[in-house]
């Protein structure tokens, strides 16, 4: 029903745009957050929250059941939803490649994974994005038929749309997919091939966590856009018929793509301790009594986080 549209689309809505936005803040806000992987994590962060902010939008429509804000919104939205889908997977792309460097070449790497050559890398996914949603750019519109906000394309419309579709998966799923998963194979045979070389053990367990972490948040993201493309896949090979079923199986594929812009600020919290303890600090912040001094519990956690640096040399998890 439209109450229950309403009411998924706002909590996820209200999630991904707290959480993302804490992301973001902790790591502007400390210097010991600005490190190469936690730079990769802020456009991540970016790139989930502008793409939360269409949201409302999509859920307007499907409520309404037309478009009610004009042209150029429609191609605004549209635009940046796509842009940031494919800097999402862009970002992890990279995260994985980063990964690759750091493991397998851990002293030939050293002048590459640096923070200012992270920036750029950033930067240069955000351009090569825009790059690849150009037809986007062009053709999105208000449709006259059904004033809904959607790609316009021009005849044959059969063969743009398949074309789109094709390219659009390969680009932005299954082609950046095949470069991770072959990151983390060329990770996996190094390890067992090092891993009883004299101190690297050692360097392996400082990596460890990194490495899970970016692992942990591509499966993520694999398996909550896995659905979206498998359906638009399916649907260039069988017309599937329009039905309530139907549309909520498409309204389920489309909210988990959302969902995923929500699980990744509490996948740095739970895998990362620099972003555990940082969004810990920005909790004692707001939470000071009118004296100005930080509640009993936050002083302890940092007086315990101190103990356990100073006793047991504690490694950050990020290089």
């Amino acid at each position: 029903s439209s109450w229950d549209l309403t009411i998924i689309s706002l909590t996820v809505f209200l999630f991904g745009m707290t959480g993302n936005t804490l992301a973001i803040y902790v790591v502007l806000r400390y210097a010991k957050m600005k490190t190469v992987t936690n730079i990769y994590i802020l456009n991540l962060a970016v790139a989930d929250e502008l793409y939360i902010i269409g949201l409302p939008f999509l859920t307007t429509q499907n409520v309404l059941s037309y478009w009610p804000f004009g042209s150029f919104l429609c191609r605004i939205v549209m635009t940046a939803d796509s842009m940031n889908q494919f800097t999402s997977i862009f970002c992890l792309t990279v995260m994985s490649m980063d990964r690759y460097l750091a493991v397998v070449h851990p002293i030939r790497s050293t002048k590459w994974r640096h923070p200012r050559v992270a920036k750029l890398v950033s930067a240069a996914m955000w351009a090569v994005s825009f790059v690849v949603v150009l037809p986007v750019v062009i053709f999105s519109d208000v449709q006259d038929t059904f004033n809904s906000c959607n790609m316009i394309w021009p005849e044959p419309k059969d063969v743009w749309s398949t074309a789109f579709i094709i390219y659009t998966s390969t680009v932005g799923f299954f082609g950046p997919l095949l470069i991770i998963c072959l990151c983390y194979l060329l990770i996996i045979v190094k390890v067992k091939s090092s891993g009883a070389r004299v101190g690297f053990a050692k360097r392996r367990r400082s990596e460890r966590k990194v490495t899970r972490m970016v692992v942990v948040i591509v499966v993520v993201f694999v398996l909550c856009w896995l659905p979206f493309f498998i359906i638009n896949m399916v649907n260039l090979v069988v017309i599937i018929p329009e039905s309530s079923s139907t549309a909520g199986i498409y309204f389920f594929a489309v909210i988990l793509s959302y969902a995923n812009s929500c699980a990744n600020p509490l996948l740095y919290g739970f895998l990362s301790d620099n972003f555990k303890q940082s969004f810990r600090k920005v909790g004692c912040l707001g939470s000071q009594s009118p004296t100005g001094l930080r509640l009993t519990l936050c002083s302890t956690h940092a007086v315990k986080t101190s103990l356990l640096q100073e006793d047991f040399k504690v490694q950050s998890m990020f290089l």
